[in-house]
């Protein structure tokens, strides 16, 4: 079964520097039907004026995964991470029992485009940690690639979940599917283009929850990226 989340439907968050969709609840945007799937809590499509962002403020108890779609994202956290994210890149911090951070656009003439993802932890309490890593495009090219896991298998960045995640830029064309074990259950965001998600259509910025399906096949209508959530 299959369960689209359009992106015309997300909430908005818009202030003078930032305009943000929420996938699931977030902020002053609230949905009972939309509380997240499985460990999947918040995904949240950011563009962020040049020279602004998020001043410190802090987390607790959650997995978070930023991954930039253009420009650059400076980060600063209170575990003394300091770094700046740009395409191609994977940033994960763990919030455990408490950590503050800042967000800002790098330069001071492009907007910033990025994803942030939270996703439950498996237990409450774990020491903050931070990650950040590039995957070359071609590990990426038409294939789904690994790039967090609970085990941070073939070099992926490691989250403390039960949860893999995987990334693809797909060339117009391009068809990858990906295996669902028993019990198991998927959600598959469009982060650029237009793909189809064992037949149905999605473009950039919906969302598919995917449950009770044997595999997945995603076949890109044009140059596409996807990222794709496998979770317990």
């Amino acid at each position: 079964m299959i369960t689209v989340r359009r992106a015309d439907e997300r909430g908005k968050t818009r202030t003078s520097w930032l305009d943000s969709r929420h996938t699931f609840s977030f902020n002053n945007y609230y949905d009972p039907r939309q509380m997240g799937f499985r460990s999947l809590r918040v995904i949240n499509e950011d563009f962020v004026a040049p020279g602004a962002g998020f001043p410190e403020h802090a987390h607790s108890d959650m997995e978070i995964i930023t991954y930039v779609l253009r420009g650059g994202l400076a980060h600063k956290d209170s575990t003394g991470a300091a770094a700046v994210l740009y395409p191609g890149e994977v940033q994960r911090m763990s919030a455990g029992t408490g950590i503050a951070h800042s967000e800002f656009n790098a330069a001071r003439d492009e907007e910033s485009h990025f994803l942030q993802i939270w996703l439950l932890p498996e237990r409450r309490g774990l020491e903050p940690g931070y990650e950040q890593r590039a995957f070359p495009e071609e590990a990426r090219r038409d294939k789904l690639r690994l790039v967090v896991s609970r085990e941070s298998r073939d070099g992926a960045l490691k989250i403390h979940q039960d949860a893999e995640v995987y990334d693809a830029a797909l060339s117009e064309g391009a068809e990858v599917t990906h295996e669902l074990r028993a019990g198991r259950h998927a959600w598959v965001q469009v982060a650029s283009g237009a793909v189809e998600l064992n037949g149905v259509a999605l473009r950039a910025g919906d969302g598919a929850a995917a449950s009770e399906e044997e595999s997945l096949v995603i076949r890109a209508s044009e140059p596409s990226s996807v990222i794709l959530f496998d979770l317990a």
